[in-house]
């Protein structure tokens, strides 16, 4: 495995590591280097583990100079490998906002939400079966929680909207963030020119619009000149992004309510409408953003994020939607 072609530095001390889950630059894993100590935010899925151990070699980092496992958030393509990474890094301790930690420290219900979802067989090919990390290894990230490595400050933000136990991460060296889903998705190969395109994701099932506005609002507010997303690593222009993410996720809720008062709360009609409609939406966006990739390529890339997009907006309608956003 040649490391450095999966490997992109950003400058300061921050690297993404390609996870290899699903797609290439689909699921960023990013390293923070201070001195000679790490960070690590977000792990992606079991099976990239050997990736990021191999990423640290190649930086000069021993495993047991890495301080932190530093999670976003719990869903397995952000967290699915924290216990077997963290039985490879001795000192480290896994920073988590204080909803997650218990699924940190017992997976057995994320697992069997999972399996109930794709099946055992299918589950596991895609996540591997996460292990717990020892309760005494985790810490909580509250909301204004700092961590410091080597003198280099990380500030929690609390961050709901894509999820309840999510937090957004502030670089103090830099002022840039570290935003796992709550900043949208931007796949590099819908960049047209050097400019990203955005869109939010609404995965199941905490999808929350005004959480997620309210949120998105905070993040802007501090100016911050690059956002690191796991899905996929650096974006600037942030202001602009902002303003697409803002826009969309006002779509997504006009969307999910004019299907729940047309057709009622049947979540496989639901779905039914609800997902050819954030299709034609996304589509469109990105035609208008200067795309020229063929509608059945962009459909290629988006072929995971439109169905579970929708079916995050139809969770909302039918636990959240009848309350004002």
């Amino acid at each position: 495995m040649d490391v450095r072609s999966l490997m992109q530095h950003h400058g300061d001390g921050v690297f993404a590591v390609d996870s290899g889950y699903e797609r290439p630059r689909f699921d960023a894993v990013h390293l923070v280097v201070e001195s000679d100590r790490a960070a690590i935010v977000d792990t992606a899925h079991r099976d990239a583990v050997p990736r990021t151990l191999a990423a640290l070699d190649t930086l000069g980092i021993a495993p047991e100079r890495v301080d932190w496992v530093i999670l976003t958030h719990v869903h397995l393509d952000h967290a699915g490998g924290a216990g077997h990474l963290m039985r490879a890094l001795p000192n480290a301790r896994l920073a988590v906002h204080p909803r997650g930690m218990p699924h940190m420290a017992d997976p057995s219900k994320l697992w069997a939400g999972t399996v109930e979802v794709y099946g055992a067989e299918r589950a596991e090919a895609i996540y591997g079966i996460p292990v717990p990390v020892p309760a005494e290894r985790i810490v909580p990230l509250p909301d204004g929680a700092t961590l410091t490595l080597a003198g280099r400050t990380i500030e929690a933000l609390d961050a709901p909207g894509h999820a309840r136990h999510h937090v957004v991460l502030r670089d103090h060296a830099t002022g840039h963030l570290f935003a796992g889903d709550t900043f949208g998705i931007s796949y590099r190969e819908l960049d047209v020119g050097g400019r990203p395109f955005a869109f939010p994701s609404s995965t199941p099932v905490q999808f929350d619009p005004g959480a997620l506005r309210a949120t998105l609002r905070r993040m802007l507010a501090l100016e911050p000149g690059a956002i690191y997303l796991t899905h996929w690593s650096r974006v600037e222009d942030v202001r602009r992004l902002g303003a697409t993410l803002l826009r969309l996720v006002d779509r997504y809720e006009a969307i999910g309510r004019e299907a729940l008062a047309a057709h009622g709360d049947d979540p496989a009609r639901l779905q039914a409408v609800v997902e050819p409609a954030i299709d034609a939406l996304l589509l469109g966006e990105i035609a208008a953003h200067g795309c020229t990739l063929a509608p059945d390529a962009v459909r290629a890339l988006l072929a995971i994020d439109i169905p579970l997009n929708a079916a995050g907006i139809v969770a909302w309608l039918r636990t959240g939607a009848r309350t004002a956003s």
